[in-house]
């Protein structure tokens, strides 16, 4: 059951780059959490994905506590799912569903904070203990949240004084 947990539902024994198709897993599963049940239902899911991330992932990882192998994924599903609430959380505001490209974004600078590892990211994943697994990609949801935020900005500035 650790391992299907960790895994995702098994998409991170998907080859190569377990963790995109573990992210891209996530962006569909929370895509439609987020359109067929609402914001809050997203919020809930993150939350949970990330306590049972905090739980599940030393529990796999007793006998390897430094490993970070490529097949546990439960860490980019929280990370990837931090990342979409932030433009969730501005559909949200003005009673939508999120819609392209806000998830997309959300996704492509994830994944991009995930690999380059910059700052706290990197930092984290240095860590080489369980925590630091979901760390690092918990800091990486935090920067692609942040960026898809000024990306949107930056679309619709000129959009607005168009109007």
């Amino acid at each position: 059951m650790l391992n299907f947990i960790n895994t995702f539902f098994w998409s991170g024994k998907l080859k190569p780059a377990s963790g995109t198709w573990g992210s891209l897993a996530a962006l569909i599963v929370g895509w439609a959490i987020e359109h067929w049940l609402g914001f809050w239902p997203l919020v809930i899911a993150f939350v949970l994905a990330t306590v049972v991330g905090f739980i599940t992932v030393p529990a796999e990882l007793k006998d390897r506590p430094s490993d970070d192998p490529s097949e546990i994924v439960i860490d980019e599903v929280a990370g990837l799912w931090l990342a979409m609430l932030f433009p969730a959380v501005g559909f949200y505001m003005r009673d939508m569903s999120m819609v392209w490209p806000g998830p997309i974004a959300a996704f492509l600078l994830f994944r991009l904070f995930d690999i380059w590892k910059p700052s706290l990211v990197g930092w984290a994943d240095r860590l080489h203990t369980p925590q630091g697994v979901m760390l690092d990609d918990l800091i990486a949801g935090v920067f692609a949240g942040i960026c898809t935020i000024i990306l949107a900005a930056l679309y619709h500035i000129p959009l607005i004084l168009m109007s």
